[in-house]
Formats: C-alpha cells, sequence, structure tokens
C-alpha cells in the first residue's frame, strides 16, 4: 500500500469517526442489534405430499374425459416407500371393476413373476399412466396423459423407489417423454431423475407371445441385481 493509500484510509477513519460521535450527540446508540425477518422472497422448501394426499386432490377426477364411462379410478397400491415400482399403461376392465392396478390376467402373470423372484405383490407399488381406463382399451390420448401424469409424477416423488419398471411402449415413453420404440428401450437402464428405470415389456404383450417371456426375465434380472447391490452398500 502506497503513502497516498495510508493516508486516504486514515483520512476516512478519521471521518467515519467524527461522524459517529456527531450522531450519537444527537441520541442515536446505535444499532438495535434485532434480526431482520426473512424476505418474502425467500421461499422454503415445498413439503413432498403422501400418497394420501395426492389420492385426496385427485378426488372423483374429472380432468379428462374417461371418467364419463368409469366404474372406479384406480389410483395404485403398495406400501408408501416401495423400492420397486411398476408402471403400467392404463386399467383394463378388471381393474376398473375393482379399482385396483393389475388384477386381471395381465396382473396374474405380474404376480407370478414377482413370485419367481422372490417377491410378493405387498413389497412393491404398482401403478398406471392413466387412472380411468380407456374405452375398448384403446391407447391413451394425448390430453388423457398430460392430465394423469402429473399425478404419477406425484407418487414417484412421495414413494422414492430406488427403481422403476415400465412395463409397455406406452407407458415408456410417456414417462420417459420419448418417442424411441419400446425395443430400443427395453432392457437397457435409463433415468427418470435420479431413479433408475428399466423399461420391459407390458404382461398382456407376454400373454400373447409367450415365447418373449424369457427377455422380461432377463430385464427383471438387471433389477434385482441392481436392488441386492444396493442392499450390501
Amino acid at each position: 500500500m502506497t503513502e497516498d493509500s495510508v493516508q486516504e484510509l486514515r483520512e476516512l477513519i478519521d471521518s467515519l469517526s467524527g461522524w459517529l460521535h456527531y450522531q450519537r450527540r444527537l441520541g442515536w446508540r446505535g444499532l438495535s442489534g434485532e434480526i431482520l425477518p426473512p424476505r418474502q422472497d425467500d421461499k422454503q422448501p415445498e413439503r413432498t405430499p403422501t400418497l394420501e394426499e395426492i389420492r385426496a386432490e385427485m378426488g372423483d377426477c374429472r380432468r379428462c374425459k374417461l371418467y364419463q364411462g368409469r366404474t372406479n379410478l384406480v389410483f395404485g397400491e403398495g406400501p408408501e416407500h416401495a423400492k420397486l415400482m411398476f408402471i403400467g399403461e392404463a386399467p383394463g376392465a378388471d381393474e376398473d371393476q375393482q379399482g385396483r392396478p393389475f388384477v386381471g390376467a395381465a396382473g396374474q402373470l405380474l404376480n407370478n413373476l414377482l413370485n419367481k423372484l422372490g417377491l410378493s405383490r405387498e413389497e412393491v407399488y404398482i401403478a398406471n399412466i392413466l387412472k380411468s381406463r380407456a374405452p375398448g382399451n384403446r391407447d391413451p390420448e394425448p390430453d388423457e396423459v398430460a392430465a394423469c401424469l402429473p399425478f404419477l409424477k406425484k407418487q414417484i416423488q412421495a414413494i422414492r423407489p430406488q427403481v422403476i419398471v415400465i412395463l409397455g411402449r406406452i407407458a415408456a415413453q410417456a414417462l420417459l417423454d420419448t418417442k424411441e420404440p419400446l425395443t430400443r428401450l427395453r432392457g437397457r437402464w435409463q433415468r427418470y431423475g435420479d431413479i433408475r428405470v428399466m423399461p420391459t415389456f407390458h404382461p398382456s404383450y407376454l400373454i400373447r407371445f409367450p415365447k418373449e417371456r424369457h427377455k422380461t426375465w432377463d430385464d427383471m434380472q438387471q433389477v434385482m441385481e441392481y436392488l441386492a447391490a444396493q442392499e450390501e452398500q
């Protein structure tokens, strides 16, 4: 620091000291020491809603036209913090009647797969892209997916599974926001945020083409190996 700089600093300090003495003579007693309240724009992180709260938010959902023909809304079922989550396309006739996902023929095949893997249905969470049945089990339309997908994403946020298994092309493309065919996605790890995702065939497809079942079995072996590795950490 040069001599000129030192002199300027001394003059600044002297001026400040004189100003403080003057303010005290006027009655100023210094800072109160009070802590200022947080600014209004300092937002606290939002709390993750529970599955029960998400279901309550849906209510008797009429956000798309499918409500007109449904019997029951099929929200999903399973433990609140399941490590493994399965996501299908939409409820079928049996699911619509019972209000539960995967209870028809495709559900029986899924149950058998879980049993062979040493899992029970009660250990996993099962849901669909759509919560209401589409007429004739047709493919979901864009507006229907747009109405339901936000609630599925909230379910995923609440559950925080270690792995999501996506069943079928439509579910995979909707959740992953891609147009890639299932043949390119299947059997390869994908990502939904920081959650690992394994796309595979829908059980209804495997009913029609049983020779393809070994591919889904191979996909699930990858899933089980990953979950086992997580347990060891």
